[in-house]
């Protein structure tokens, strides 16, 4: 076993990491900006098993970096980090998030309209999901940074990877249900708070097994390798899972995004080890997954704004349920093109004039960037 918790070596970069990373936020934005078919059908259910679910990757992404940079591990400076890039740049890019809340309530979907500005800034920002539905995940990792101290404890003592089939059978059998606008509206406020409070909570239980999982696969990186080896046996796990999951989710509204896409992170990772030398002799294409990698935090906390200004603008639904199949998925692409670059370009702007006014500036505490 690769244990490198007492390791005081400096860890080299893995590009294959680096580049699953891009994947990774592609795959979340493609989730938002590509769903099509009315709520129900077997259309749409089809669509968001292939395109949701990609905070599964983002968790065993956070877990496998954790493992993999522990052996500098001391909780103090760790925790100091965490706010300078993780907590700040995500009470920043919340900014616009807060004013849409404000200024279209409705549009918006501001679950907290009705109740004094002042109270609803902490409401937002401590559950994330209405001023910036991805940002559920913040509220969530922090958990997973304040637990950060006991995974590294208990995998030191030999405990933490033989909880791993518990883990995954409380991922399988809790799946995470989310809190929808409509059932909201006319309850209390404090109830509304608490079923994000609630939604966060959950998905911390959720995805505490990709979390872990993705620290053993980094502390036993040679496992990578097998995952190519038994490639087909891995497709075969993710289509079966999938077939499943769209079965459940058409029959009993039962939706489980996540161990199909614990499958295909396992089918990535595989992929991407094996060809990884391949991508590094190919300058131009590595270049540009570094790219999208290193813009993936930044990506990921300012899409959603990008892709409500698109549906405002030409006035379509975050869902299309209406046209051919042909010219729904042509519009699909192209606002997930649209969204991506315009987002891309927000940030390499941001990042620019920042750096313009002060060379030194630390630009990951403004955008993640």
């Amino acid at each position: 076993m690769e244990n490198n918790i007492s390791s005081g070596k400096k860890k080299q970069f893995l590009n294959y990491i680096n580049v699953f990373r891009g994947l990774a936020i592609l795959l979340i934005i493609m989730g938002h900006t590509m769903q099509f078919g009315a709520d129900g059908t077997l259309s749409h259910i089809i669509n968001t098993e292939i395109v949701c679910g990609g905070t599964a990757l983002f968790i065993f992404i956070s877990g496998f970096l954790f493992q993999h940079l522990s052996y500098k591990f001391e909780y103090k400076n760790y925790m100091k980090k965490k706010w300078t890039n993780v907590i700040m740049p995500y009470l920043i890019t919340s900014i616009p998030g807060l004013i849409f809340c404000y200024t279209m309530p409705v549009a918006y979907k501001n679950t907290f309209y009705d109740i004094p500005l002042l109270l609803q800034i902490p409401m937002h920002l401590t559950v994330g999901r209405i001023h910036n539905i991805p940002a559920w995940f913040i509220p969530m990792i922090v958990i997973f940074f304040i637990c950060s101290w006991l995974l590294l404890k208990l995998e030191k003592k030999g405990i933490l990877y033989k909880t791993l089939p518990f883990l995954f059978l409380i991922t399988i059998f809790l799946p995470r249900v989310s809190p929808e606008y409509s059932d909201l509206i006319g309850i209390s406020y404090p109830d509304r708070y608490l079923a994000y409070v609630n939604y966060i909570l959950m998905g911390f239980i959720h995805f505490l097994s990709l979390y872990v999982f993705g620290m053993f696969c980094s502390a036993n990186k040679c496992i990578i390798d097998k995952f190519y080896n038994k490639r087909f046996i891995l497709w075969a796990g993710m289509l079966i899972t999938s077939g499943l999951n769209i079965y459940l989710t058409y029959k009993f509204s039962w939706c489980n995004y996540t161990i199909s896409k614990t499958f295909l992170t396992m089918l990535l990772l595989g992929y991407l080890k094996h060809y990884d030398e391949f991508i590094l002799s190919h300058n131009k294409t590595n270049k540009t997954l570094d790219f999208i990698a290193k813009y993936s935090f930044g990506l990921f906390f300012i899409h959603w704004y990008w892709f409500f200004i698109y549906d405002q603008t030409f006035n379509i639904p975050g869902v299309i349920t209406s046209g051919s199949i042909t010219n729904v998925i042509f519009c699909v692409v192209i606002r997930f093109v649209t969204v991506a670059v315009l987002s891309t370009l927000t940030l390499f702007a941001i990042k620019y004039l920042l750096l313009k006014i002060n060379k030194d500036t630390n630009t990951r505490m403004f955008t993640g960037v």
